[in-house]
């Protein structure tokens, strides 16, 4: 069960934990680490399992009154400003909401692996169908095609675009393969 689809980078406990405390408070952090049977202290060079971030999660879930995938889409929008600090050099500057996304594979995911070979970020193969639309499939064993929906929301935010982007995964949003719409009103 040591296999890599079953962990998940330090990091990513790191900016839960930042979430967290950030839209609760640091309490509410040690509550759900502490349900979550975690000690909620993660190295960012580390590697844990997936069932630790899903457990606490699941706990926030059970307090907020929010679904899991409503709980992973807020996260994802939470991440954006970070990930972007962390990674925003690899972008364009002339790039908004639907160039990101159309690069995200080979720029920023291709980012991600060469500079942490411990990080295994999903697949996500972005179809450009026209000048309005996006079909992004999302392949991860990890089954967190929630948070690539709030990252793809946080982007919009991002870059003031939220208003004018509807998006939607068009299948099972906690499946490994999942397929996503984002369509942009003109």
């Amino acid at each position: 069960m040591n296999e890599v689809h079953h962990e998940l980078h330090g990091s990513m406990f790191s900016l839960l934990k930042k979430f967290v405390t950030h839209t609760y408070s640091e309490d509410m952090w040690h509550q759900l680490t502490n349900e979550a049977h975690t000690t909620g202290n993660f190295e960012t060079t580390k590697s844990y399992p997936m069932s630790d971030i899903l457990a606490i999660i699941k706990s926030a879930s059970h307090h907020t009154g929010l679904s899991v995938i409503e709980i992973e889409e807020k996260f994802g929008e939470y991440l954006v400003p970070d990930l972007f600090k962390m990674y925003g050099s690899y972008l364009n500057p002339s790039w908004k909401t639907f160039d990101v996304l159309l690069n995200t594979e080979r720029v920023m995911h291709g980012a991600v692996r060469h500079l942490n070979s411990a990080a295994h970020p999903p697949i996500l193969n972005v179809s450009q169908v026209n000048e309005h639309l996006l079909i992004i499939d999302y392949y991860s064993k990890r089954k967190l095609a929630s948070l690539a929906v709030g990252i793809i929301k946080g982007i919009a935010d991002y870059y003031k675009e939220k208003e004018s982007i509807a998006v939607k995964p068009t299948t099972e949003p906690d499946a490994e393969r999942v397929q996503i719409r984002v369509e942009f009103k003109s």
